[in-house]
């Protein structure tokens, strides 16, 4: 149980990490967060459509990783 744990873990991990880098940035970089950003509404828009979908996968695959691991340190 504690491998297959350890093994669900890293594939989550993995998965969390490509929803981060899939998701695109509300400034380009850090020139945007400075204020450099071609945009005048301060960066921010809706999320819509796969964009939305998949900011809320990530955020369930964040709490999936998260009860996870804490099942795995709970392990004896």
């Amino acid at each position: 149980m504690h491998t297959f744990l350890g093994v669900v873990t890293l594939v989550l991990a993995i998965t969390v990490m490509l929803g981060v880098l899939l998701q695109t940035p509300k400034a380009s970089g850090l020139g945007g967060t400075i204020g450099g950003g071609g945009d005048s509404g301060g960066g921010y828009r809706t999320k819509r459509g796969l964009e939305k979908n998949l900011f809320y996968t990530t955020i369930g695959l964040v709490v999936l990783f998260v009860l996870v691991s804490v099942v795995y340190v709970r392990l004896p």
